[in-house]
C-alpha cells in the first residue's frame, strides 16, 4: 500500500475515528478480542482471533456465546448481560471451538467508554489448564505404573460404597502382593525393578474390568476395587485370574524373572463398611497368604488358619472399635521421659500410643497393639505415630531450648513392611528433624526372625543416622552376635532385671554384666522400669546412662511434658507421693 493513500491514511491513528482507532488497538491486546453490542452479537473481530478460531463463515452478526461450548454459553451470556448492567469489567472462563480442538480461554468483558458497545479480549489458557491437568494426575496416580495412587484410590473406594449403599450389593478389595520382588531389585537393580512393576501393571489392569479400580500403593502392593464381586466363587474366579496373569516369567531386557503373587481379600459388607478398614483387612489377609507360602488368595478372617473358633470373638467387636477410633481421632501420644541418671535432666521422651475410648475410657496397648499388628492397621498408626512423635520433639526443644531425642517403638509388622523406609523418610523430611534425634527401639525377637533382612534395614536406618535401640534386652533371643552384626546404638535393660534391685543378686548380676558389655561396645544403656531412688542410685553407680520410669516420670500428654521441661525440674516428674516425701 502506497504512503499517503486514503486506506493508509485511515490506518494510522492521527486520522482513524474513535471506531477505526479502538479496531486497530483491538490487533494488539490479547489472544483473541472481539467487539460486540449489548446483546452479544460480533461488531468487529481481531486478526489474530480470525487465526486462532477459524470459521467457514463471517463472524460479524454472529452472537459471540454461538461460538462457545454449549455447555458453556449460558455463563458467558450472563458475563455479557452483567458487564451491560455493572459498568464493571467481568472475568469469565469459557471454551471456543476451534478446528481440531476446544481451547479454553479467560476473557475479559468491559462496556466501552460511552457505551453502548462491549470489549471481549481474552488470552488462551491452553498451557496454564494443561499444567493444572498434570498436576492433577501427579497429585492422584503413580509415576512408575501411571494407576491411581492411595489418593484416588480412597476416593474410588468411597464412591463404590455409596453405589453399594443404594443398590444392596456388596464388592471387595483385594490387596496383590508380588512374591519374591525384593530380589529383583536387590539382584538386578532398580531399573529392571521398575520395568516388572510395569509389566505387572499392565498385566493386571488387563485381568479386570473397566468397572474394576487397580491401584499402586506403594512398593510391590497393589490394590484392586471389585464392585459385584463379594461371593465366594466370584472372588476365587477372579482372584484365580490375578494369580495366573503374574505367574508367566517377564522378559526384562536379557533377564528372565519368575514372580508370583499373594493375594487377600475383603468384602463389603460382610467384613467392614469403610475404605480404611476394608484396605487394611485386604492388607492383613494378604499377609497371612504370604506367611502360609504365598502363591495364593486369602480372603480374611478374624481366626488365623488352624485357630479354634471362639477365644478371638470378644475382640471382634474392639476391633471394629478400633477402626472407629481411627476416623474419630480417639489414638493419642504419650511421651515418658528417659532422663540422665547423673542429673536428672530430661534428656528424651520415649513415645506411647495409648486409646481413649469414649465409653471404654483408656484401652491398655497390651489389648489393642496385637489386634492393630495382626489386621494391618499398626502400619498406619505407626506411620502416624512416627511423623507426629517428630513434630512433637521441634516443639519439645523450643521450649527445653537445648537439644533432646525422641524414641518411637516399631513393630514387627512395620519393621518387615516394604513401605517402611519411606514412611520413615517422610516423617523425617516432613518434620524437618535430623536423623540423629531419632531413636527407633526394636525388639531383639523382631531382628531374629529374618537376620539378613533386618541387616539390610538397619543399615539403611543408619544411613539416615538414625540411632536403633534393642528394647526390653535379656528377654528375647539374646543372641550376642547381632549385637556385633547389626549397627546398635542402644540397649534398653527390661524392667524384669530392675524391679528387684538392688537387692537381688542374680538381677544385678544380669545389670551389671550388660552394663559392662555395653561400655566395651560403646553402647548407651536405658534402665527401663526404675520406680526407686533404691534403684537410680544402683544402676547410676554401675555406669548406666539413662534412666526411665515411674521414680523419674509416668507417661505424660504433651502439654504436661512441656510444662515440666519448661520447669527443667527434676522433682516436676516425680509421682505425688514422693515428690510430697521430697518436699
Amino acid at each position: 500500500m502506497r504512503p499517503g493513500s486514503p486506506a493508509a491514511a485511515n490506518e494510522d491513528p492521527r486520522h482513524a475515528t474513535p471506531g477505526h482507532a479502538l479496531d486497530a488497538l483491538m490487533e494488539a491486546v490479547g489472544d483473541i478480542a472481539f467487539r460486540i453490542d449489548p446483546s452479544g452479537l460480533i461488531r468487529h473481530v481481531s486478526q489474530r482471533t480470525l487465526r486462532l478460531l477459524p470459521s467457514p463463515g463471517e463472524l460479524r452478526g454472529t452472537p459471540l456465546p454461538a461460538l462457545a461450548l454449549d455447555i458453556d454459553q449460558p455463563a458467558l451470556r450472563n458475563a455479557i448481560v452483567d458487564a451491560t448492567a455493572r459498568a464493571e469489567p467481568v472475568l469469565i472462563e469459557a471454551r471456543f471451538r476451534a478446528a481440531d480442538k476446544d481451547t479454553w480461554f479467560e476473557l475479559r468483558v468491559s462496556l466501552l467508554d460511552g457505551g453502548p458497545e462491549l470489549l471481549a479480549i481474552g488470552r488462551d489458557m491452553s498451557a496454564q489448564r494443561a499444567t493444572e491437568q498434570r498436576l492433577r494426575h501427579m497429585a492422584t496416580h503413580d509415576a512408575l505404573t501411571e494407576l491411581p495412587n492411595r489418593l484416588l484410590l480412597s476416593d474410588r473406594i468411597r464412591m463404590v460404597i455409596a453405589n453399594a449403599r443404594r443398590s444392596g450389593q456388596g464388592f471387595s478389595v483385594a490387596t496383590i502382593g508380588l512374591d519374591g520382588f525384593k530380589k529383583v531389585n536387590d539382584g538386578l537393580g532398580h531399573p529392571v525393578g521398575d520395568a516388572v512393576l510395569r509389566m505387572a501393571a499392565g498385566r493386571l489392569r488387563k485381568t479386570l474390568r473397566d468397572s474394576d479400580t487397580l491401584a499402586r500403593v506403594g512398593g510391590d502392593e497393589f490394590v484392586a476395587v471389585l464392585p459385584g464381586t463379594f461371593n465366594e466363587d466370584q472372588v476365587k474366579l477372579v482372584t484365580g485370574r490375578l494369580l495366573a496373569a503374574l505367574q508367566s516369567p517377564f522378559e526384562i531386557d536379557t533377564h528372565t524373572v519368575y514372580l508370583g503373587a499373594s493375594i487377600g481379600v475383603a468384602v463389603y459388607p460382610e467384613h467392614a463398611e469403610d475404605e480404611v478398614r476394608l484396605v487394611a483387612l485386604a492388607d492383613s489377609a494378604m499377609g497371612r497368604a504370604k506367611e502360609t507360602g504365598g502363591a495364593r488368595a486369602m480372603v480374611y478372617s478374624t481366626r488365623k488358619p488352624g485357630a479354634a473358633a471362639g477365644p478371638a470373638q470378644h475382640d471382634i467387636s474392639l476391633e471394629a472399635a478400633m477402626f472407629q477410633a481411627v476416623r474419630e481421632g480417639e489414638f493419642m501420644l504419650y511421651y515418658q521421659p528417659i532422663v540422665s541418671s547423673r542429673t536428672r535432666r530430661i534428656e528424651g521422651f520415649e513415645t506411647l500410643m495409648r486409646w481413649k475410648h469414649p465409653t471404654l475410657g483408656m484401652v491398655p496397648p497390651v489389648r489393642f497393639i496385637p489386634i492393630a499388628e495382626t489386621n494391618g492397621l499398626i502400619n498406619m498408626l505407626g506411620a502416624w505415630a512416627l511423623k507426629s512423635a517428630l513434630v512433637q520433639l521441634r516443639q519439645f526443644e523450643d521450649v527445653a531450648r537445648r537439644d533432646l531425642y525422641i524414641s518411637v517403638n516399631i513393630s514387627p509388622r512395620q519393621f518387615r513392611n516394604d513401605r517402611f523406609l519411606s514412611v520413615l523418610d517422610d516423617a523425617l523430611a516432613f518434620s524437618g528433624t535430623p536423623g540423629d534425634k531419632l531413636v527407633l527401639e526394636i525388639t531383639e525377637g523382631t531382628l531374629m526372625v529374618d537376620p539378613a533382612h533386618a541387616e539390610s534395614i538397619l543399615g539403611k536406618m543408619a544411613e539416615r543416622r538414625a540411632r536403633i535401640a534393642i528394647d526390653d534386652f535379656g528377654t528375647g533371643y539374646s543372641s550376642l552376635a547381632y549385637l556385633k552384626r547389626f549397627p546398635i546404638s542402644v540397649l534398653k535393660i527390661d524392667r524384669a532385671f530392675i524391679k528387684d534391685l538392688p537387692g537381688s543378686a542374680k538381677d544385678a548380676a544380669i545389670c551389671n554384666a550388660v552394663l559392662d558389655l555395653a561400655k566395651h561396645l560403646d553402647l548407651s544403656v536405658v534402665a527401663e522400669g526404675v520406680e526407686t531412688e533404691e534403684q537410680l542410685t544402683y544402676v547410676e553407680s554401675r555406669g548406666c546412662d539413662y534412666v526411665q520410669g515411674y521414680l523419674t516420670g509416668k507417661p505424660m500428654s504433651a502439654h504436661v511434658a512441656l510444662a515440666a521441661l519448661k520447669e527443667d525440674l527434676y522433682t516436676e516428674l516425680l509421682p505425688d507421693d514422693l515428690r510430697a516425701g521430697k518436699s
